[in-house]
């Protein structure tokens, strides 16, 4: 036969969530904790301010949005931004895939004697 089970265990001890960071590191200035990260649930927005370089983004939030979440999507758009200015900085290409209009017959001046 078997032992008698506990008629009450004490519930195993929950595990410690650690809290997400709100503050993080700037893409401009590179600053360790100098951006910051603001949460209005009420209102629907996040802002991200640094602190050092006054870099600033605002962005629309629902209520799983996250600090980190604000973070990545700035760091989205600034890859996004920056991917556009390159792209306008950028001569014209060299080659086409039309081909080049071609040359105008030339015309043979009157200064040739022919004798």
């Amino acid at each position: 036969m078997g032992k008698r089970k506990k008629s009450s265990r004490k519930p195993a001890p929950s595990r410690k969530k650690d809290p997400l960071d709100t503050t993080f590191t700037c893409l401009f200035c590179h600053h360790d904790s100098s951006v910051s990260v603001k949460v209005d649930r009420k209102e629907g927005i996040a802002q991200l301010v640094c602190k050092i370089c006054d870099q600033r983004y605002q962005s629309k939030v629902n209520h799983l949005t996250e600090p980190i979440d604000i973070y990545s999507e700035w760091i989205d758009a600034a890859d996004a931004a920056e991917k556009e200015r390159s792209v306008q900085r950028r001569p014209a290409a060299a080659s086409s895939s039309r081909p080049r209009p071609a040359a105008p017959p030339s015309i043979p001046s009157d200064d040739e004697d022919d004798d």
